[in-house]
């Protein structure tokens, strides 16, 4: 994200957003990514929109005996508050947090989900 600072552009960390490391299906992640591609959005934003519907739910249906068997590492940003609600929700359902994000890829709503230049955005300065 860009900040206007007295009439500059100064680049900045976008301090709502962690970094989370977990393991998701192969499959999944392939999926998505041709569905942000598609769509003009990223993989963790279309994520998000997904999350936010499952924890609209608040109720999840999950087999643990359907796991995929094909997950590897991902790495990506999320909002804060958002992960941590998800965080919860898992805890509270006794799943993996990566159970709840792939469950969750069924509820993505593309319209819902951030554009892809929406990490270049320029905000203004607040004094």
């Amino acid at each position: 994200m860009w900040k206007l600072v007295d009439g500059r552009l100064i680049q900045s960390k976008d301090e709502s957003r962690v970094e989370f490391r977990t393991n998701i299906s192969k499959q999944i992640l392939d999926s998505l990514k041709k569905m942000a591609d598609a769509n003009n959005t990223h993989l963790n934003y279309l994520l998000e929109s997904g999350l936010k519907q499952v924890l609209l739910e608040e109720a999840i249906v999950f087999n643990k005996e359907n796991r995929p068997k094909d997950r590897v590492q991902y790495k990506t940003t999320y909002d804060h508050d958002l992960l941590e609600e998800v965080k919860k929700l898992a805890k509270q359902h006794r799943l993996f947090i990566n159970d709840v994000i792939e469950y969750s890829v069924q509820f993505i709503q593309v319209t819902d989900s951030k554009n892809a230049n929406y990490r270049y955005r320029t905000e203004r300065e607040v004094e």
